[in-house]
């Protein structure tokens, strides 16, 4: 209940909670955005003339503000033409004042009535997108089983086209084949062959490794020093861009108790993912901080960033942005299976066109501060 006359409102409120309402009042329309933002109610009735901030300008706000909150207005006889502009600004109703007080009741049902729909209708289309959602990740969880039994047989022929390539051109560097009918072409071809070969390679281990569980070795890691030996696993790929990457330590060193092998497949993974959405020139962060005993690591850049409608898909299995000659799809799937295994977890934020910030914790019991 808003309204500037307290007799008025205070003799209204108690009637509405003698019929079991929940009832709270408010003397200004400041009063009342005050009161929401601490307190979410289904209904407001509103006068529309009060000094200051009137009931339209109110409306307006509160709409903005709380868009399933539903407003009945109040007006004088003489000033319909505001409960007009209240309906088009939004409001669900308005009734002139001296009130009828069962008519009002019977708006106040109906306003209710509607939030309670529009809610029940949120929270359907909500547990269909979630089931949808589920449907998919299972459909691809089944095609990567199927994927990895065809990659157990792929690595065999691989190897065989691998050895031949090699033999090839051990025998097309022999000096009497100096002459050969187009050996530039052979020697292009080949190497084609060996880009396929490791394409091909490169697949079936992420399919593998997606699937297959490995048993965690938990040593003492230097994490700093774990961040930058995986920096330069990727330096060359970096500089091929002209990328710069930095490390940023915001607490004192620290060990953690994880593996390093796995935790080294996560920073590569991110950093690798990092440089493709970077452009020429840029430049990567990479965040270390001790917080309340967890390890963080943030892997930051400043590039094309991922579009609101990917980022609740970037973790399932075969969803990928990347041309398919650049990616599978599963590195932040596999990504994600680890970080779990750790006992910790990643999140993610982004802005098109701004850039992606990785974040990764460690839990505490596997910290140990020096």
């Amino acid at each position: 209940m808003v309204d500037d006359e307290d007799a008025f409102r205070i003799s209204l409120g108690k009637r509405l909670t003698t019929r079991n309402l929940e009832v709270r009042q408010a003397a200004s329309g400041k009063e009342c955005l005050a009161l929401l933002e601490k307190e979410s109610v289904d209904v407001v009735i509103l006068d529309v003339k009060m000094p200051g901030m009137d009931g339209i300008e109110t409306l307006h706000l509160l709409k903005e503000r709380h868009g399933s909150t539903e407003v009945i207005l109040l007006t004088g006889h003489a000033t319909t033409q505001d409960g007009i502009e209240g309906i088009r600004s939004g409001a669900f109703d308005f009734l002139t004042k001296p009130v009828d007080f069962e008519h009002l009741l019977g708006k106040i049902s109906q306003a209710n009535e509607r939030v309670r729909r529009i809610k029940a209708e949120k929270q359907e289309a909500a547990f269909r997108a979630q089931m949808e959602l589920q449907m998919i990740v299972t459909e691809r969880m089944a095609a990567l089983a199927m994927a990895t039994g065809v990659a157990h047989e792929i690595n065999n022929p691989l190897a065989i086209i691998q050895e031949s390539a090699g033999w090839m051109r051990q025998i097309l560097g022999k000096s009497d084949t100096g002459s050969f009918p187009r050996k530039g072409d052979f020697e292009r071809a080949l190497g084609k062959i060996d880009n396929a070969v490791d394409r091909a390679g490169r697949i079936t281990r992420q399919l593998l490794e997606a699937v297959k569980s490995q048993e965690t070795l938990v040593v003492e890691v230097d994490l700093e020093a774990l961040t930058r030996e995986t920096m330069g696993l990727v330096r060359h790929e970096a500089r091929k861009k002209n990328i710069r990457i930095t490390l940023e330590k915001k607490q004192p060193d620290a060990k953690v108790r994880t593996d390093p092998y796995h935790l080294r497949q996560v920073l590569l993974n991110l950093l690798s993912n990092a440089i493709h959405a970077t452009g020429p020139d840029g430049e990567i962060m990479v965040h270390l901080q001790v917080n309340g005993g967890d390890a963080q690591i943030s892997v930051q850049d400043w590039g094309c960033g991922i579009p609101k409608d990917n980022v609740e898909k970037i973790f399932e299995p075969f969803f990928s942005t990347k041309s398919a000659a650049e990616g599978t799809g599963l590195g932040l799937y596999v990504t994600q299976k680890i970080i779990k295994k750790l006992g910790g977890f990643i999140a993610v934020d982004s802005q098109p066109g701004h850039g992606t910030t990785f974040h990764v914790k460690l839990p505490a019991r596997n910290i140990q501060a020096r």
